[in-house]
C-alpha cells in the first residue's frame, strides 16, 4: 500500500484538481469516496494498471485538490472530474466510482453521457438522501466542527463490516490515515453537497452502456437489497455481490474486485456486449 505516483494538476476554476496516471491501455477513471483520495486505490491499483489506463482524481476538498467554497456539489465534482479528463486529452472511458464517488459518477454520467463507456457504483446508490440521512449529515456537520477527529475515527470503522474490524486492522489504519488529511472544510462541503444531491435512477434507466453495482452483503451505510433491486433497472446490467464485504470492497475483498472490474471493464469497451 506504498506506491507512490507523482500528482499532475488540472487547472479548475482558478484552481487545481490533483490526479495520478498509471499503467497503458483503455482509459478508466477511479473517484474515491467521502474522506478518500487518489492512494485508497493502490491496494488494486497495481493489477488494474497491467491491463488499462487509470486516472485516479482527488476530488474537491480531498487529497490534494483545492476546496471551492461552502458545497461541494455532485455536479461540481462531475465537473472537476471533465476537467481533468480534458486536460488529459481523453474523449472515451469507464467511471468506477465508490460511495461518493458514485454519485460524482452518476452526476458526470447525466452531464456528460457521451465520454461514458461503463459506470461502476462500488458501494453507491443512484437514489437521493432520505429525510433522516439529511438530518444525520446536518448532525455530522455539527461533529466535525467540533471536533473532526473523533467523527473520522467512528466514520471509518463503519465502513467496514463489522465482523471485519479484527483482521483488518492493517486496512482500517490505512484508511484513516488518508481520510485525516481531508481538510476541516472539506468534510463540511462534502457532506453538504451529498446532502443536496438528487436522486439520478433516471441515468440508470436510459444507459446505452453497462452498469456494474458492487454491493456489501454486510455495508453498515448501504442497504443490500435495496442496491440489488436499483441494479434491475439498467438495460445493460451487472451486479457483484461481495459476501464478505462492508462498504471498503476494494480493501476487504480486493481480489475479487479486480478480477471482476477486469471483465466488466472489457465488457464496456466490447460494443453492444451485455454484461454476463
Amino acid at each position: 500500500m506504498k506506491t507512490k505516483l507523482t500528482h499532475q494538476y488540472a487547472n479548475f476554476k482558478q484552481a487545481k484538481i490533483a490526479y495520478t496516471v498509471s499503467g497503458k491501455g483503455r482509459a478508466v477513471v477511479l473517484l474515491h469516496g467521502f474522506l478518500g483520495s487518489t492512494e485508497v486505490w493502490e491496494p488494486i491499483k497495481t493489477s488494474l494498471a497491467k491491463q488499462f489506463k487509470l486516472i485516479c482524481i482527488d476530488l474537491p476538498g480531498h487529497g490534494q485538490s483545492d476546496c471551492f467554497g461552502y458545497v461541494h456539489s455532485m455536479e461540481l465534482m462531475a465537473q472537476a472530474v471533465k476537467a481533468v479528463m480534458d486536460n488529459l486529452r481523453l474523449k472515451k472511458y469507464v467511471v468506477i466510482g465508490h460511495s461518493m464517488g458514485g454519485y460524482t459518477g452518476l452526476a458526470f454520467a447525466e452531464l456528460f453521457p457521451d465520454f461514458v463507456r461503463g459506470l461502476c457504483l462500488f458501494h453507491s446508490t443512484s437514489y437521493a438522501d432520505s429525510e433522516q440521512k439529511k438530518r444525520d449529515r446536518d448532525k455530522a456537520i455539527r461533529v466535525v466542527k467540533n471536533d473532526a477527529e473523533i467523527y473520522v475515527r467512528a466514520t471509518i470503522n463503519n465502513l467496514f463490516a463489522t465482523k471485519n474490524l479484527k483482521h483488518l486492522k492493517q486496512e482500517i489504519l490505512f484508511t484513516q490515515r488518508i481520510a485525516r488529511k481531508t481538510p476541516k472544510r472539506g468534510i463540511i462541503a462534502a457532506l453538504e453537497g451529498m446532502k443536496t444531491r438528487p436522486s439520478r435512477d433516471v441515468v440508470l434507466h436510459f444507459a446505452n452502456y453497462p452498469i456494474l453495482f458492487i454491493v456489501g452483503k454486510y455495508d453498515n451505510l448501504l442497504p443490500m437489497q435495496s442496491l440489488l433491486d436499483q441494479a434491475k433497472i439498467p438495460k445493460y446490467k451487472d451486479v457483484l455481490l461481495l459476501e464478505k464485504g462492508g462498504h471498503m470492497g476494494f480493501l476487504e475483498e480486493p481480489e475479487v474486485c479486480v478480477k471482476h472490474l477486469k471483465r466488466f471493464i472489457r465488457n464496456s469497451f466490447a460494443p453492444y456486449k451485455l454484461c454476463s
